[in-house]
């Protein structure tokens, strides 16, 4: 799991909640449940079952693998459209080509995001490299969807091209985590992604043994889902391991701590940490469009069939089926 790392993290600024701090109970855990997406990439469901007044900003979360492809095996995500909020794919092992009908687009890989605002509608495509797909190779990534409030809804769409040298490295106070902070801000370190609604997004590789209590903003919710190995999170220790989605109560610190003890495949406690400062808006979802309305998503689905989402560059054509219910 290469990602983004370095030699030695305690080169790094320190960051660690205040012995004042007020620990975030454990809430729940729950277990995501396997599934496909797009042509037939298998996915984890980060956030399958949790109410989403526990998730607001959040919509969705997907782990995408870790699968190492045979050759021909490798699938992606045709055209598909997306209106009314933005999609975060972070590429932690292999290589995704981004496009969309707004210009936007590139090649990530370890360790890159691409932040897309759909805004007030996008079509794009996210697939292996013709290389990936005839030779084969690890993917592991994971997709997340953050909401946009009602105001931002039908902006214009953007994108961003997050290099994993951007991201803001930080250590925990005895260099045992290795705290990447994507987008957002950690303890006064701000992350390089632009954010709409409120949020932190970062991703902690924590040595086993190794404890790390973060400073967390009152205002925001907060999550873990844990990407590979085992731990423990909360003052109480609720134990957590892959796959699994912590979810926090109301505190100023979150604390994630790792077993003493990890399998060969997975050395570290690998985390995605969440928080983000809830909506608190009607939400109307459905397939590829999350508006506040019934009415907005219908709107939107005659919309797209309108035409009115762009143009996809005639060297890719695009489907007859219509909108996917997918990334």
């Amino acid at each position: 799991m290469p990602a983004v790392t370095v030699e030695n993290p305690l080169t790094l600024p320190r960051v660690s909640a205040s012995p004042e701090a007020q620990q975030r109970p454990v809430l729940a855990v729950s277990t995501a449940p396997g599934g496909f997406e797009g042509e037939g990439f298998p996915v984890r469901r980060a956030f399958a079952g949790i109410n989403y007044k526990y998730l607001d900003p959040f919509i969705m979360m997907d782990q995408m693998g870790e699968v190492e492809y045979s050759p021909g095996e490798a699938k992606g995500t045709p055209w598909h459209p997306h209106r009314g909020f933005e999609t975060v794919t972070y590429i932690i092992d292999g290589i995704f080509d981004h496009q969309d009908s707004n210009g936007g687009g590139g090649t990530i890989t370890n360790g890159d995001t691409q932040w897309m605002t759909a805004g007030g509608g996008i079509l794009h495509i996210e697939a292996p490299p013709e290389h990936l797909v005839v030779s084969g190779g690890l993917f592991h990534g994971v997709q997340l969807w953050v909401n946009l409030p009602a105001k931002d809804k039908m902006m214009a769409p953007r994108y961003q091209d997050i290099r994993g040298g951007q991201v803001q490295l930080l250590t925990s106070s005895d260099g045992g985590a290795l705290l990447r902070v994507i987008a957002g801000e950690l303890d006064g370190h701000q992350g390089p992604g632009v954010t709409h609604t409120p949020i932190t997004m970062l991703h902690a590789t924590i040595a086993p043994g190794a404890e790390v209590t973060l400073p967390w903003r009152e205002d925001f919710n907060g999550l873990a889902y844990v990407l590979a190995g085992r731990g423990a999170v909360g003052a109480e220790r609720r134990p957590i391991h892959l796959g699994q989605t912590a979810v926090f109560g109301a505190g100023s610190a979150i604390q994630v701590r790792a077993d003493e003890t990890q399998d060969s495949h997975t050395p570290n406690l690998e985390v995605v940490l969440l928080g983000g400062q809830p909506i608190r808006e009607p939400m109307a979802h459905y397939g590829p469009f999350v508006m506040n309305t019934r009415q907005e998503l219908e709107e939107a689905f005659e919309d797209f069939k309108r035409g009115r989402f762009g143009t996809i560059p005639a060297v890719h054509g695009m489907s007859e089926e219509g909108p996917q219910d997918g990334q």
